[in-house]
């Protein structure tokens, strides 16, 4: 009798030993939130964003006797190339190349075709026509006002783009001459479809007065041209909004779990003295294992980053807390990743590892978590991990081992 009581003893204390040791798992409630400021965009590489234009149209000069002449006498063809990276939604810059052929009037002979202009006149002189070709090399600034003023919207049929900027305006037609430009103008794109755009872009460009080879009273010369043309987007084309997990621990939950673990701890010391009085012993020595296991957590990064936000740094205290609750012998592994579509392998590589040495520094230095309980790794540039979302991926996973 006294041996069938041992034994059932012995078997409840096992089981509310087991009990202890199991793993406790504390869910918590994880969201993924895109953001839905339209004004905000995560920053791209450098290489991303790139754009390259090509165009023609027509253009006029503005030289000292050039109104003598009729505005359809004075047109000519225009062509321009560009190449250009848009470093944000709303500002760019670009280099080109503009010109072709300028027609117009002269009075001291430069650049003159030999035929006199009929029925112009002036002051007992007679005015020749003028021609002679240049190039114009050029750098712009681009605000693109339809981004900075209505919000980022990859889809947007229209953006409107001012500009200035400076360039080197040549003729190599005697006597030649190279003249610093400043430029104003305007480029509209109308979206085609996510690489291509139709373009239409205004340019209005002022040199010194001698560019043509005659002063007059006038101080600049100017030029101004108009192009239709086409403009291709290299990837990475456009910009993503940024996202953030959110990981909410109910401090209701961790204390209801608590307590039960109490509740346990006390039945334990109940039925081994129930136990140590049905065999005549003390019992000086009772251990209760305690496991409390945080559960997983994931800090996303924007691209090419690896500094931990603010909204990261609370739910890893919220972490940190679980962690030091439970046991000191628990690992957690702290795991850095890079999204493999974007990146080399080498700069994916650094990435991942100073994105798990940025989560290891805020839960050691910030939050005192115990160097022992965490092991750092990195993985380099991954597919995407979850829901297909090359976002998630840019991440750092802790996990217990």
């Amino acid at each position: 009798m006294i041996l069938k009581k041992t034994l059932l003893l012995l078997t409840a204390v096992a089981g509310a030993q087991v009990a202890l040791a199991q793993q406790i798992d504390v869910k918590p409630d994880t969201i993924v939130s895109v953001s839905k400021d339209r004004y905000r965009t995560e920053s791209n590489r450098f290489w991303d964003n790139w754009f390259i234009n090509a165009g023609a149209g027509a253009q006029i000069y503005f030289g000292d006797h050039d109104k003598q002449m009729k505005f359809s006498e004075r047109l000519t063809p225009s062509f321009e190339f560009n190449l250009g990276k848009w470093f944000s939604p709303g500002i760019g810059v670009r280099a080109g190349l503009t010109g072709f052929k300028v027609k117009g009037l002269t009075q001291n002979g430069s650049h003159s075709t030999g035929v006199q202009y009929d029925g112009k006149p002036w002051d007992g002189y007679w005015l020749y026509n003028q021609e002679f070709n240049y190039f114009h090399i050029h750098g712009d600034v681009l605000f693109n006002l339809s981004n900075i003023f209505s919000g980022y919207k990859k889809d947007r049929f229209y953006n409107i783009s001012p500009y200035v900027g400076l360039g080197w305006m040549v003729t190599n037609d005697a006597p030649k001459q190279k003249e610093v430009s400043a430029n104003i103008g305007i480029y509209n794109s109308f979206r085609l479809s996510d690489a291509l755009d139709l373009t239409f872009d205004v340019r209005g460009a002022m040199v010194n007065d001698r560019f043509d080879g005659e002063t007059g009273h006038r101080s600049q010369d100017g030029n101004l041209s108009a192009a239709l043309g086409l403009t291709y987007k290299f990837k990475q084309r456009g910009w993503e909004k940024p996202s953030s997990v959110v990981i909410t621990y109910s401090d209701a939950l961790l204390n209801s779990l608590r307590q039960k673990v109490q509740q346990l701890a006390e039945d334990n010391e109940a039925l081994k003295a129930q136990l140590a009085v049905s065999q005549g012993k003390t019992i000086t020595d009772i251990r209760v294992e305690e496991k409390i296991l945080a559960a997983p957590i994931l800090v996303t990064f924007p691209i090419n980053q690896s500094v931990v936000s603010n909204e990261a740094r609370v739910n890893l205290g919220f972490f940190a807390k679980v962690i030091q609750a439970g046991n000191k012998d628990i690992t957690y592994k702290v795991t850095g990743y890079a999204d493999k579509g974007t990146g080399t392998k080498a700069i994916n590589d650094r990435l991942s590892r100073e994105r798990a040495q940025a989560i290891y520094d805020v839960l050691v230095k910030e939050f005192h978590v115990s160097p022992q309980q965490l092991e750092l790794a990195y993985e380099g540039g991954v597919d995407n991990m979850y829901y297909d979302d090359p976002r998630l991926s840019r991440a750092v996973i802790t996990i217990a081992k």
